[in-house]
């Protein structure tokens, strides 16, 4: 019978691993504390004269609307549009600030082992282990 990844390996490993990863992960991801400075007024791209406000670059984005409610096949409408949209997304990105809830270092040695030994097992149980290690 055919284990995990096709080959000899242990599902027993695979599957403790994947939990053991997974878990690890879900609790580093639950010490992890994310907020955000973005607002209308909040100075979204600087440059050397001043900064562009994420309200600025709604204006844009009207425009691109307006050419393309007015013609749909209108390219600058769709540039403009397009272009506001993928700024918006990077400059909310960008004001993001992640923080590490403070723990007791027994909690962070239990996230590391379990995503790093987890990460460990699994990607073990895809090694074929018919075959014999002394090559």
């Amino acid at each position: 019978m055919r284990g995990a990844g096709g080959t000899e390996g242990g599902v027993g490993r695979f599957l403790l691993g994947l939990v053991m990863f997974v878990g690890g992960g879900y609790l580093f991801l639950r010490s992890i504390q994310v907020t955000t400075d973005f607002g209308f007024g909040y100075g979204l791209y600087r440059f050397g004269w001043g900064s562009v406000t994420t309200g600025m670059i709604l204006i844009p984005f009207i425009f691109g609307v307006g050419l393309i409610f007015y013609k749909s096949n209108n390219l600058l409408g769709w540039f403009l549009a397009g272009g506001s949209l993928v700024a918006m997304v990077f400059g909310i990105l960008m004001s993001l600030r992640l923080h590490i809830m403070a723990m007791s270092a027994y909690e962070l040695l239990s996230i590391l082992v379990l995503t790093f030994g987890g990460l460990g097992l699994f990607l073990s149980s895809l090694r074929d282990f018919s075959r014999s290690d002394a090559s």
